[in-house]
């Protein structure tokens, strides 16, 4: 069965189940969290089995609405759910047992953390009257993530469990989205009590008895000053752009007050990069006209960002010239970083609603020119530089590859390293919340997990993993998930034979001392065949076209390997604890 039509039978079902159960009955605490499960409305969740959570795993073949994905590792659950909750809105679920299983899992849980992701980790303890006695395959999950969750719960007794798993999902949900873990003990998985669902309301319920306020009119007012004395804004947007479904919330207020656009990695294509007032992405890696554009700014606009050290540089020279008006919702990140004039606490799609009323229209087109005028005088620099003279196949037009391959319709979840970088900056993002990575933590191996979990999500849309050789055999075991689950990606493994932003830093840094940067790999055409999926291997540049046509032709899943040259660097770059206005361009 495709997987658009399981999905759909399944959320017929899923209404059909919570219609079934109103009345009292006694169930296992096993079945009350799959019937809480059902209640939230998942269909999907992704995990691997366990002695601790052997109970769950025992129930829920009687809730067929449940499709549970066996990964070949409790991180990769982790971002999978992850990258499901990313493109859909939903929240994510992934599942583990104890131990091993449940320490697994954090890495995934601080990435989610990190980018204000809505996920509801569920783990198996050991039975309660062994809590605390080094009993086998226990650890203290509650205390190991505290600080990369937004919120955790020991179930102690099986008539929490329903309150706990609808709690759960609120917090996980509401407000700066995030993580949340349920660690279940064995012992409450297999106890008894009546359990009526009609008795708990439905996280939707109570998120409906939380109106979203409008941000204090002292404040409008006195940022629509701030904007209408400005003669070189900048607007800076973030994740919450995307959080926060405000997409054309950012477009009107933008072109209002005819303010440029920057974009930082976690708000790429939160704002079209077709569009005259967007001038690029920000920070270490962003390109100089951007950069410069801050440095010379008289106020910067800050929807949905945090204001992160690769976007500052050196804090102390970061928009010196510049006041501040910060929105987010999280109070939390107001002066954290940079202190600002007008702090608004509020949603960025209520906050942009409410500012776009009250600002007066105004032009600031000499300020574009200025800016379009110094990307102009570094683009044929900038190119010069990425495509060297050589034969091989380069990151831009790889990505353009990928691009041309989809119509712009694609969706990108690339990892972390180089051609996370390359990808950032060259591919052209025109579709709204289309680029999936690890922005907060930089989590190597997380685009294979991740992309299963933006797949299933939105199974209709064509959907890239890039890689680098060093992050995709980290997860590489995932291709067997894969094939098992029927999902079809596209995966160009960008392959230089190094963990390639290492050896930059390396480079710079440390006088080419290429300490443990070297890596090899298999060879990825036989790989892929043995794990009964399509395998190719580019090593010129002309032949990208015809193999991404291959690619996209053929049914399933297709891993690319781009072998691209080793040295190859990602420009400008600014230097850690230096102004981003001092880059280093070649």
């Amino acid at each position: 069965m495709a997987i658009a039509a399981k999905f759909i039978q399944q959320a017929t079902m899923t209404e059909q189940t919570t219609a079934q159960h109103e009345t009292p009955r006694e169930l296992a605490g096993s079945h009350i969290l799959c019937e809480a499960l059902v209640r939230e409305g998942v269909t999907l969740m992704y995990g691997y089995p366990g002695g601790a959570i052997m109970p769950f795993y025992d129930a829920i073949t009687d809730y067929p609405v449940l499709h549970h994905v066996l990964v070949r590792h409790e991180q990769a659950a982790a971002h999978a759910a992850d990258g499901y909750a990313r493109v859909t809105g939903k929240v994510g679920v992934c599942i583990a047992t104890s131990g091993p299983g449940a320490t697994n899992l954090v890495t995934g849980l601080a990435t989610a953390f990190m980018d204000s992701i809505p996920m509801v980790a569920i783990t198996g303890q050991v039975a309660r009257p062994f809590i605390g006695r080094d009993a086998f395959q226990e650890t203290d999950v509650i205390g190991m993530t505290q600080p990369v969750t937004k919120h955790n719960f020991l179930v102690r007794n099986a008539d929490e469990i329903a309150d706990v798993v609808h709690e759960a999902f609120r917090i996980a949900r509401s407000g700066r989205p995030g993580p949340v873990l349920i660690d279940v003990p064995k012992d409450v998985l297999f106890a008894k009590t009546m359990y009526q669902a009609s008795a708990t309301a439905t996280s939707d319920e109570i998120l409906q008895a939380q109106p979203v306020e409008r941000p204090a009119e002292h404040l409008l007012a006195q940022a629509a000053r701030m904007i209408a004395h400005a003669q070189r804004p900048l607007i800076m947007a973030g994740h919450g752009i995307i959080l926060a479904n405000a997409y054309d919330e950012l477009r009107a207020f933008a072109e209002k007050t005819s303010t440029p656009v920057i974009t930082t990695l976690l708000g790429l294509s939160a704002f079209p990069d077709t569009h005259p007032l967007q001038i690029g992405m920000p920070g270490m890696h962003g390109p100089a006209h951007t950069n410069k554009a801050i440095g010379e700014a008289d106020l910067i606009i800050g929807v949905g960002m945090r204001f992160d050290d690769r976007v500052t540089g050196k804090v102390s020279e970061f928009a010196p010239k510049a006041k501040i008006i910060h929105i987010d919702i999280d109070a939390s990140e107001m002066h954290k970083v940079k202190v600002a004039a007008v702090p608004i606490v509020a949603d960025a799609k209520i906050a942009l609603q409410a500012l776009t009323e009250v600002v007066a229209p105004a032009d600031h087109s000499a300020w574009l020119s200025e800016i379009r005028s110094w990307e102009a005088q570094n683009n044929e620099r900038a190119k010069s530089i990425q495509r060297e003279e050589t034969t091989a196949p380069d990151p831009i037009s790889i990505l353009e590859a990928i691009r041309q391959s989809t119509n712009g319709e694609g969706i990108v979840v690339s990892d972390v390293g180089q051609h996370q970088m390359w990808t950032a900056r060259f591919y052209q993002w025109t579709r709204p919340n289309s680029y999936i990575t690890s922005g907060g933590l930089g989590t190597m191996g997380f685009a294979l997990p991740a992309a299963m979990g933006v797949k299933m999500g939105l199974p209709d849309v064509p959907v890239w993993v890039v890689a680098g050789d060093g992050g995709f055999q980290m997860n590489i075991q995932e291709l067997a998930t894969l094939q098992q689950e029927g999902i079809t990606l596209k995966v160009a493994i960008m392959n230089n034979g190094y963990l390639g932003m290492v050896r930059q830093w390396q480079q710079f840094f440390h006088s080419r001392n290429y300490s443990e940067t070297p890596i090899t790999g298999p060879d990825y055409i036989k790989l892929a065949d043995a794990y009964g999926l399509k395998g190719m291997r580019v090593t010129r540049r002309e032949d990208i076209p015809a193999a991404m046509k291959e690619a996209m032709e053929t049914e399933g899943t297709v891993i690319i390997d781009f072998v691209i040259e080793p040295e190859m660097n990602v420009y400008p770059m600014v230097a850690p604890g230096s102004a981003i206005t001092n880059m280093i361009e070649e």
